[in-house]
């Protein structure tokens, strides 16, 4: 089967712009915004100015009488919530006295919890634990059940529990979902979700995924916990309500449910993450389930030329089940997407980065204007290995975070023991760092005690050592933890430039010996001591803002709590959205799941072959699967400003041995030429390597 050329008809007109009563907006904006109080679903499609839409409808409506801290916006990430607060500042004048409250929802949950703990016997305290203590309880609760690594990892556990609770199932009733054709593995991960989430539990802690399923308990076991919450608000905004969750709906709904001031922005058309708990059903059910809504399309794009909305939209009509509308672009017109065939994955590497290095030699593109959009991961190592021979900068994106370095977990365990020492995960991360007497044997005994007797670690090791059960190296272990944790009552002298907080955490490192420490620890290399103590440093200046921006008035336990929340969640959130923190003068290389939200003038998108975009288990999986595999193409498509290329290989390397591959039907459905796709087997394409269709260049 031959690839389908790159030629397609002329782009439709584009549509002329229309006055409204808003100024900025079109008509369709400025219907979204001046629309009443009630439920309303704003469709707004790919580069079409939602997030005004959103802000200005907010101005709006403290015009009309409401009072902004009586509305609340949830977004899903954190540079979302961050991007739409400022812009809401402006919009409102930075003298108002009060502001809407603008959050991810694991931001909001956070809040609930914090006021609601003792109705659901959570500690006032409650930590929230990252991802590498997680894993920890997960291999923790797997080797209790004497589950072998190659059986299931604690990756796997805990990929399986965030599923579960995504679904409100609770470890009760996790065993009744596993279907009798499954696995033994899926059997273990229910006995490991129990004693997981006992050990969370037992520490008095939650992980990311609780704060919803807590706060979801709450609203269905209390009602008056729910309507007082609900009360805070009488208008709720919601963005990007293609990606919420059946958990993630049914609060958001709870809170909207008495004043039905809803107003939802979101674009089916771009859902993509089913696997992370996502139903697209939400948007597309919307006015069934709130009767009487609203409906405004927004399908004006500000962002792309019109052969690439064209290409879009001839795209995304193959899916059967959708809300219609159809983009018109409102750029001047541009040229076709260039389809690039290639011979294999490295002749494909080699095309689209030389087609990559003319432009930036040329000056046609910046850097962090271009971008390369892979289907999975291990795409990824052809286009590094040509970047790096030609010396181009690039940024992978997804690389490790500042916040899952090892001394920056460490500060943080300091800081959350300096909170509550009774914080056991915490605990057992710094007991014994720097070394202070305490075994491994010491605490591990300690803490098994305090499971049998329902203590904390904290109170058991001070139990011990007082009875005479511990060594002298360990009493003495205790005796300096004991120290540090006085330290929260200290007043330390505070420096020019910090606060009361990032004082006295930099008198607990320096008590606790922890530069020192990291000396030792990197004798061989004291810059890579050095590197690592300025992070340590930094997570006592993030502490100096936060203290700075959110603690006037506060108790030093409540701004450090507070800090710690903060944290947590933008670590967490951070990682599960892959928030997009550019690198200056690189190029970027990324999946087309982490480049939704973000727009380049020049994408190439690689792999467009049957089996990668649709995956394979997307062909295999059924009608549902193949549209979303059309949804995250059509993402990727109109990430595109100016210049979009579609590539392809004729063959491909499969465990060692070059295959055949098949062009992608979406590389016909994009072109115009979908009734020229055939679902039989590929055949090997004849003709030399080189022998493509050349991507064509335009400005």
């Amino acid at each position: 089967m031959t690839a389908p050329t790159a030629e397609t008809p002329a782009p439709a007109p584009q549509r002329p712009p229309v006055r409204t009563g808003v100024p900025g907006l079109n008509a369709a904006q400025a219907e979204a915004v001046l629309a009443p109080p009630g439920p309303l679903l704003v469709l707004a499609g790919a580069g079409t100015g939602k997030t005004r839409v959103v802000i200005t409808r907010i101005a709006h409506l403290v015009r009309k009488g409401a009072r902004p801290s009586r509305i609340l916006a949830v977004t899903f990430t954190n540079k979302a919530a961050r991007e739409m607060l400022a812009r809401a500042a402006a919009q409102l004048g930075r003298k108002l006295d009060e502001k809407p409250e603008i959050s991810t929802i694991h931001s909001l949950c956070v809040r609930i919890l914090r006021r609601n703990a003792a109705k659901l016997g959570l500690p006032e305290r409650f930590a929230i634990v990252d991802r590498g203590e997680q894993e920890a309880a997960a291999r923790t609760a797997l080797k209790e059940l004497r589950v072998p690594d190659t059986v299931l990892r604690p990756g796997d556990l805990l990929d399986r529990i965030s599923r579960w609770k995504s679904r409100a199932i609770r470890p009760d009733g996790a065993l009744d979902t596993v279907s009798g054709d499954a696995d033994d593995s899926w059997t273990l991960a229910a006995a490991g979700y129990r004693r997981y989430q006992n050990a969370m539990r037992t520490a008095g802690a939650v992980d990311f995924d609780d704060l919803l399923l807590l706060v979801d308990e709450l609203f269905s076991t209390d009602e008056q916990a729910r309507r007082d919450e609900a009360g805070r608000f009488d208008h709720l905004l919601i963005d990007e309500y293609q990606d919420t969750s059946a958990i993630q709906e049914r609060i958001l709904t709870a809170l909207a449910r008495d004043h039905k001031s809803l107003c939802v922005v979101g674009d089916d058309d771009q859902s993509i993450y089913s696997w992370r708990g996502a139903e697209v059903s939400h948007i597309l059910d919307f006015a069934r389930r709130w009767p009487g809504a609203r409906i405004v399309k927004l399908e004006e794009n500000y962002r792309s030329t019109p052969e690439i909305i064209r290409a879009a939209n001839l795209l995304i009509e193959r899916n059967a089940r959708r809300h219609g509308k159809t983009l018109v672009a409102n750029l001047p017109p541009g040229v076709p997407p260039a389809v690039l065939q290639a011979q294999d994955e490295i002749d494909e590497s080699r095309r689209v980065v030389s087609d990559l290095e003319s432009l930036l030699k040329e000056g046609r593109v910046d850097p962090t204007e271009a971008v390369i959009l892979v289907r999975t991961g291990e795409q990824t190592r052809a286009f590094e290995q040509e970047l790096r021979r030609r010396q181009i900068p690039y940024e992978l994106v997804g690389s490790r975070s500042f916040f899952d370095r090892r001394e920056v977990k460490d500060v943080m365990a300091f800081l959350r023991v300096l909170v509550d020492p009774d914080d056991d995960l915490a605990l057992s991360r710094i007991a014994n760092v720097p070394p202070r007497g305490l075994s491994a044997q010491a605490v591990q005994g300690a803490r098994n005690r305090a499971q049998e007797q329902g203590h904390s670690l904290w109170h058991e090791l001070r139990a011990a050592r007082d009875a005479g059960k511990l060594s002298a190296a360990a009493a003495g272990g205790v005796a300096a933890l004991e120290r540090l944790v006085a330290l929260r009552q200290a007043t330390p002298p505070v420096e020019p430039g910090q606060t009361r907080a990032g004082a006295v955490l930099r008198s607990l490192l320096t008590a606790a010996g922890y530069q020192p420490y990291l000396g030792k620890e990197y004798e061989e290399d004291p810059n890579e001591a050095l590197q690592r103590w300025d992070c340590c440093e930094e997570v006592a200046n993030a502490l100096d803002q936060h203290e700075r921006a959110h603690g006037a008035g506060k108790e030093l336990a409540a701004v450090m709590r507070g800090f710690l929340d903060d944290f947590v969640l933008q670590v967490e959130e951070d990682n599960r959205f892959q928030e997009d923190k550019p690198k200056a003068g690189a190029v970027r290389l990324m999946t087309l799941h982490a480049a939704k939200g973000l727009e380049f003038d020049c994408v190439w998108m690689v792999g467009m072959e049957e089996g990668l975009l649709p995956h394979r288990r997307s062909i295999d999986d059924g009608l549902q699967a193949l549209d979303e595999e059309r949804r995250l193409c059509y993402v990727g498509v109109t990430r595109a400003k100016r210049r979009l290329v579609l590539s392809l290989c004729l063959t491909r390397s499969k465990w060692g041995r070059s295959k055949p591959s098949k062009p992608s039907r979406f590389l016909y459905e994009l072109t115009g030429q979908a009734e020229k796709f055939s679902a039989e087997p590929a055949q090997p394409a004849p003709g030399p390597a080189g022998r493509g269709r050349p991507a064509k260049r335009g400005r």
